[in-house]
């Protein structure tokens, strides 16, 4: 019988790491079947915006004005990233179903169904800060940089460079965007609480200006405080959601 017992307490360990290596496998063939989704919507998104890339460059240049590109392949390959950059944003609700469906997963019924608004919510946050920095953040840095303009200096944007910027200024305030997401999950799980996020409020002042320092393009204090403000305001929103609707 003490024979058995041993060979019992032997094997057992034996199970629980193999079933851990079962278990880290299926998840590691869930994350490969997910990313070759996303890869495929975002090619196939890249593909469609590839036959209106002119139109989404006129679109995109406004705030600029005339562009210019200094070698024959520049402008071929600026289309080719004005089409992987909206390629992406057409296939975004693909990208969010897939991420937010890896995380649903491990979670429970009652905080997946709270992740199935989640999804669509998070799609019209992206597009909401993308619209925000496009007509509020870029123009102003637009104008910072061409203020250094003098008589003897004039600006003439390259067309990859600008493109370059414009991706810089929109793709940060997307993500940016998405806080109240983040707080609203994570009071949701009963990792956080208002009392937690009011009680970190300095704290993340501080912080809201450094990723402001950090993310800004633009090295003025206009540009900094632009990433900064929506920053601190979907933090205060998010409080109120935690405390009044999610009653945490």
């Amino acid at each position: 019988m003490l024979e058995l017992d041993n060979q019992k307490s032997d094997t057992e360990p034996m199970q629980e790491i193999t079933a851990l290596l079962i278990s880290m496998l299926d998840q590691l063939q869930e994350v490969r079947i997910r990313l070759i989704k996303i890869i495929v919507a975002v090619a196939v998104g890249s593909g469609i915006s590839y036959f209106y890339a002119a139109e989404i460059l006129q679109w995109i240049t406004v705030p600029a004005g005339h562009l210019y590109y200094m070698n024959p392949a520049e402008a071929f390959f600026s289309y080719l990233k004005i089409s992987f950059f909206a390629g992406f944003l057409l296939a975004l609700p693909v990208v969010l179903y897939q991420a937010w469906a890896f995380i649903i997963s491990a979670l429970k019924r009652k905080e997946c169904t709270a992740l199935a608004i989640v999804v669509p919510s998070s799609v019209i946050l992206f597009f909401a800060g993308l619209a925000f920095s496009y007509y509020l953040v870029l123009p102003a840095g637009i104008i910072f940089f061409m203020g250094f303009a003098t008589e003897n200096l004039q600006p003439m944007f390259s067309l990859s460079e600008y493109l370059s910027l414009v991706i810089s200024f929109l793709l940060p305030f997307g993500f940016i965007f998405e806080l109240p997401l983040l707080i609203m999950l994570l009071a949701n799980l009963g990792i956080i609480s208002s009392m937690f996020l009011i009680s970190k409020r300095k704290i993340f002042l501080v912080l809201a200006f450094v990723m402001g320092a950090v993310l800004s393009p633009t090295p003025d204090v206009l540009s900094q405080t632009m990433v900064a403000l929506p920053m601190l305001i979907l933090y205060e929103i998010s409080i109120m959601i935690v405390k009044y609707v999610l009653r945490k």
